[in-house]
């Protein structure tokens, strides 16, 4: 399939630039290091055979991704599955997501989507922010991530913007892939997730027609992604006090890249992905003449409600809740030694945190702030 050179600078390595970009992979020592944490003892030479042996990038998500991830799960989860069961298989989605880890949302959703029964995974929309080093670019784009330019002037912005949704939307018209994006730049560090309407406008400025349809052409459907429990509990909750303590403050690269370690090597306890249904029906049901404000708001509200319906809660969600309001409204959804774990976990995560000034109640009522949401918010969806 020709593509648009328009959309060269962001798009996901075709099939036939892979042999050059393996070449290029494999010459880069810091990949090679990467290599050797990830699969030790495995000679680089046999790692290479078995990537150009790889005709596309499907295939070497199920050569390398696949593996990894059943085999990291194993050891960092008590569990990971999806409910796919109100979408249609066969078709292709945009999936829209809250955001919980920097990496796994994405790459766990691929493994999914094979284990329901997909013929396909997605094409993955990440911030360039993250591409640190030209062999992370590379690498991301062979595992049909597409780029997201960040950072840029207001002009330059709606330049990019415009370039991106005529990408998104010639993925779901010509390419016969799905989608996934998060709800919102960056994750929701006290897990309130809510859809930034940024990105429904995005979506909008691409296609044919009035907005509705350029939205029904995106074919979205709203993903909730649930963890038991979230590694960087803890990093987050440092985050909020040095954003308040010291003006200015921002992550550094080694921050982010300590978070991406974390995220993937940290216990998570059990993991659930489920899948609302596809938009396509409830869009028609608005009224296109709506006002385009009124409408990106009705759009991302709806998304929202959809998200929040399917999460899945875990015992210290509604301890947390419960905690966090000094009432015990969810009392009967815990055991009291399910509330003493958590309770020690938080303990734990508290103890982690090691930063001048430390200011116990506050962090603690961060942790418990980002495990109580996600209750808090689904009684409120569900009502």
């Amino acid at each position: 399939m020709k593509i648009p050179s328009e959309f060269d600078s962001i798009r996901p390595f075709e099939p036939e630039e892979l042999p050059e970009v393996f070449d290029r992979l494999l010459a880069d020592e810091s990949f090679r290091k990467v290599l050797a944490y990830i699969l030790p003892g495995v000679p680089v030479e046999a790692i290479g055979m078995k990537m150009k042996m790889c005709r596309t990038n499907l295939d070497f998500q199920k050569a390398f991704c696949y593996g990894f991830l059943e085999n990291l799960l194993k050891n960092v989860s008590d569990g990971c599955n999806i409910d796919a069961s109100r979408i249609d298989t066969t078709r292709r989605y945009t999936f829209v997501s809250n955001h919980r880890d920097i990496v796994l949302d994405s790459a766990l959703l691929d493994k999914m989507l094979i284990d329901a029964g997909f013929s396909t995974t997605c094409e993955i929309a990440i911030g360039d922010n993250l591409l640190a080093a030209p062999w992370i670019k590379d690498l991301v784009r062979v595992n049909k991530s597409f780029i997201v330019k960040r950072g840029a002037g207001i002009k330059e912005m709606l330049t990019n913007s415009k370039q991106l949704s005529g990408y998104m939307h010639f993925v779901m018209a010509h390419k016969n892939e799905n989608i996934w994006i998060a709800q919102r730049e960056g994750r929701a560090k006290d897990s309130d997730d809510r859809t930034q309407q940024s990105i429904l406008k995005m979506m909008a400025m691409g296609g044919e027609g009035n907005t509705v349809e350029r939205l029904k052409q995106m074919h979205i459907v709203p993903l909730a992604i649930s963890y038991e429990y979230d590694p960087c509990d803890y990093l987050k909750a440092r985050e909020f006090q040095l954003k308040r303590d010291i003006e200015g403050w921002k992550k550094t690269k080694a921050d982010d890249v300590l978070s991406m370690q974390t995220g993937i090597m940290g216990r998570k306890g059990r993991i659930h992905y489920h899948c609302a249904p596809c938009l396509d029906e409830w869009l028609d049901t608005l009224d296109p003449a709506m006002p385009k404000g009124e409408l990106f708001a009705t759009v991302a509200q709806h998304i929202d409600r959809e998200i929040h319906a399917g999460y899945m809660l875990y015992p210290g969600n509604y301890v947390a809740a419960d905690l966090l309001r000094g009432d015990n409204a969810f009392s009967g959804r815990y055991t009291a030694d399910e509330k003493e774990r958590f309770e020690s976990y938080i303990d734990s995560r508290m103890a982690l945190i090691d930063i001048p000034g430390k200011d116990e109640p506050f962090l603690r009522g961060q942790l418990l702030t980002m495990y109580a949401n996600p209750a808090i918010n689904h009684e409120a969806a569900v009502r």
